[in-house]
């Protein structure tokens, strides 16, 4: 049985798969402006007041965990985290997360989230913390933070704050803060 927050390994969920047409990547700088047009179309024009936006602040994304995914040369999934510590401990601030709705359950969030979070671990993170639907992330290891172990300076939904640890990873406690590491 998997822990909360830890995953069992690669086949506890076995990713749909993808339209051979479909190329998952690192997103790239010359990727920006196609990201942002897509997150406009997924989450509109108040995306910016939401809490994983404020919390994030002005920290860029860590363009070693984001990714897109491209078909025909239209970026119609992207990925994107940023750095963040919760205490001493590296972490990461998982999203936004949005794939084109033309696009749409064809598994390629879930190739994203995948692929994205499993970067961040081989960078060193101790936790990838989000605020997104449990439903969704569940499956991909993340669960609800419980007893308060980390906090953000935002108000949050508890049963949307979710937290995924590398496996056998302790759960980290105290403020998330959106920084770059070393910073």
């Amino acid at each position: 049985m998997t822990r909360p927050g830890h995953l069992a390994g690669p086949s506890m969920l076995r990713e749909r798969e993808m339209p051979p047409d479909i190329e998952l990547r690192p997103e790239e700088p010359h990727d920006h402006a196609a990201v942002e047009r897509l997150y406009v179309a997924a989450f509109g024009p108040g995306r910016h007041s939401r809490t994983a936006a404020l919390v994030r602040g002005s920290v860029p994304h860590d363009l070693a965990t984001s990714f897109v995914a491209v078909r025909r040369g239209l970026v119609i999934g992207a990925i994107r985290q940023a750095p963040a510590r919760i205490e001493d401990a590296p972490a990461f601030l998982l999203g936004p997360l949005a794939v084109a709705e033309t696009a749409a359950k064809q598994g390629i969030g879930r190739a994203l989230l995948n692929r994205s979070t499993a970067a961040g671990e081989v960078l060193g993170a101790h936790a990838t913390v989000l605020i997104g639907d449990p439903a969704f992330y569940g499956p991909s290891g993340f669960a609800r933070i419980d007893g308060g172990a980390i906090w953000l300076d935002a108000p949050v939904e508890p049963h949307r704050f979710l937290v995924r640890l590398p496996e056998g990873a302790a759960m980290p406690r105290g403020r998330l803060v959106v920084e770059t590491w070393g910073a």
